[in-house]
């Protein structure tokens, strides 16, 4: 992963203010959005006003866009026109590797990223991630869970085998993967416990609907000083001892071998990223 993606701001692609407002908020990604959060009339207007917020400044912040489903009368010209001018086209509804081929075909050169929300793409995960153009996975949790007929539940349980065997998609093929959104944008104690389970799951950061949403993600998700700090010394600690001819080192009373050096690494160049993003 060459940059963060902490906190995925989701963004109507038909709202010129919230996009040119997104050039300055700390998000690490964002998805403008051309299916969900758009209208049928509004369609082919949002996708000629994202064409030219596009050609504005965001930073170092990646630029997503969601294009509606090729099943769709507008699928097709969203392809073609951020065939190149986005860091990614996000393809909704992926149930199936063979719903990637078509966009790629369209889409010769711009990553792809996969909406996972149906059951069948919970099934066909590792399918999926094995496509060769694909770079990223989203975690489309509403839908999800409407199809599943499932309830809310602040635990997700529900969701835990879909989102499982998602992450285990992705990290076999070394994608980046976000978590789903949580709705209740003002329920900051919410948002965070569901932020900490994302991330003691193993995603990489979270899709928001809100700018609110922004600071608690990007604080979860983010390395804590402590961790950072911990970081070091397992490096230090592990360097020291193989001078010394051993394979393992001492840290706080724990064990520090090759993969906890390797996941110290990790953790130091995803806060070096940040800081790089940060300015």
């Amino acid at each position: 992963m060459t940059r963060p993606y902490r906190s995925v701001l989701y963004i109507p692609a038909s709202n010129v203010r919230a996009m040119e407002k997104a050039q300055g908020l700390p998000a690490d990604a964002i998805i403008f959005d051309l299916e969900d959060a758009v209208s049928p009339g509004e369609k082919v207007p949002a996708r000629d006003l994202l064409a030219q917020a596009l050609l504005a400044d965001y930073g170092g912040r990646a630029r997503i866009v969601r294009m509606n489903g090729l099943d769709t009368e507008w699928g097709e010209g969203d392809a073609r026109a951020f065939a190149q001018g986005a860091d990614a086209v996000l393809v909704p509804k992926v149930s199936r590797a063979a719903d990637l081929d078509r966009v790629a075909d369209l889409i010769p050169e711009t990553p792809l990223w996969a909406m996972m929300e149906t059951a069948e793409g919970m099934l066909n995960a590792a399918e999926i991630a094995a496509h060769p153009r694909l770079h990223g996975m989203v975690m489309g949790t509403n839908d999800l869970a409407r199809e599943l007929n499932a309830r809310f539940r602040p635990d997700r349980a529900p969701m835990m085998a879909g989102l499982g065997l998602c992450l285990l998609a992705a990290r076999l093929h070394g994608l980046v993967i976000v978590d789903g959104v949580f709705n209740a944008f003002k329920d900051e104690d919410g948002l965070r416990f569901e932020c900490e389970q994302g991330r003691d799951m193993g995603f990489d950061g979270k899709t928001l609907i809100h700018p609110a949403q922004l600071a608690i993600a990007n604080a979860v998700f983010g390395p804590s000083e402590d961790e950072v700090a911990l970081a070091r010394r397992q490096i230090e600690a592990f360097d020291e001892a193989k001078a010394q001819g051993k394979g393992v080192a001492v840290v706080d009373g724990r064990i520090v071998e090759n993969l906890h050096v390797a996941t110290a690494r990790a953790t130091l160049a995803k806060a070096e990223a940040i800081a790089r993003l940060a300015g």
